[in-house]
């Protein structure tokens, strides 16, 4: 199949870029697998869910090639499900780098426990997605389809804020479906009143936002945007960006992309981290898509949030004729 050209970027001004981050950041997606199946996961129409980074030494090896310090967020998939998961965190933790993952946060107590463990002070960012489809918001509800419920959901993650480390952090991600909206309030408050972070993130389809009523941008808007961006769909094309110098992300194979606009696109290929092809960028480069949904190199400051305009509030309205 042909691959879809890449949008034209708009003429605007081109801030400077921000001074570069001391600490760079892979998102490892070290596996397809997942013990979850949502109905709005990105990732399935994936022909292979079962796969997973078999060659544990190699990916350690390439890690520690690295130049200079590195935060590793681990994903899949479901991260906790990969039969190394827990050698992988303990090996990487021992390399001096930050772990941190990303997870949907079914792992039994003991396992967190022992992820807790294997991470010990290198932990950065615990970031657990509450999926709806599998939790169940109300008690007495919960099913075999639902067989975890929010209190309990709320009860593991405040065993793990007694145990993070100092400088790491928990936050909880929930996906902003049309269905979900409504909760959205409701469910920010429950974990605000229990000291927990709460993040709302937009659901997507392809490389896109999914439409969206104004009345529900405000709203995403209200509770903080994506991830708490303040944004939608910030665009930051033609903006510098270090995505590729100091952020990449690698999957399971070892393919290493510059960020996932990029995978998406299949442009700006770093190569494979595992036979010797992989090249990081040398400095920050302007970044060539109109929706940017790599929250880290944002939230890390890798490139100038005053200068991202949101596309999918703007697109919103104008349609709207707001």
């Amino acid at each position: 199949m042909k691959p879809e050209p890449l949008p034209p970027l708009p003429e605007r001004p081109i801030w400077p870029a921000p001074p570069e981050p001391a600490r760079g950041v892979i998102s490892w997606n070290m596996n397809t697998s997942c013990n979850y199946r949502c109905g709005y996961c990105t990732q399935r129409f994936l022909d292979d869910r079962g796969r997973w980074a078999s060659d544990l030494p190699r990916f350690l090896a390439a890690f520690a090639r690295l130049p200079g310090a590195w935060e590793i967020k681990l994903s899949g998939g479901e991260p906790f499900v990969h039969p190394e998961f827990l050698t992988a965190v303990r090996a990487l933790a021992e390399l001096g780098w930050t772990v941190s993952v990303v997870t949907n946060f079914s792992a039994k107590p003991d396992k967190l426990a022992a992820f807790l463990d294997a991470a010990g002070p290198r932990l950065g960012v615990l970031s657990a997605s509450l999926h709806l489809d599998y939790v169940a918001i109300d008690d007495a509800s919960n099913t075999p389809r639902k067989p975890d419920t929010l209190t309990q959901f709320i009860a593991r993650c405040q065993y793990v804020l007694g145990r993070l480390p100092a400088g790491a952090s928990l936050c909880v991600t929930c996906v902003a479906t049309h269905e979900a909206l409504p909760l959205l309030p409701g469910l920010a408050d429950s974990f605000k009143n229990a000291g927990v972070t709460f993040k709302v993130q937009p659901e997507k389809q392809g490389r896109a936002v999914v439409d969206y009523e104004p009345a529900q941008l405000r709203q995403l808007v209200a509770l903080g945007g994506h991830n708490r961006t303040g944004q939608v769909a910030p665009d930051f094309g033609g903006q510098p960006c270090w995505a590729g110098s100091r952020y990449f992300i690698v999957d399971d194979r070892g393919e290493a992309y510059r960020c996932y606009p990029a995978r998406r696109y299949r442009v700006e290929r770093l190569g494979n981290l595992l036979d010797g092809s992989f090249a990081l960028n040398t400095g920050p480069t302007p970044c060539r898509y109109r929706y940017c949904n790599c929250t880290v190199p944002i939230s890390r400051g890798m490139m100038p949030r005053e200068a991202a305009d949101d596309v999918a509030v703007r697109a919103a309205l104008m349609e709207a004729g707001e």
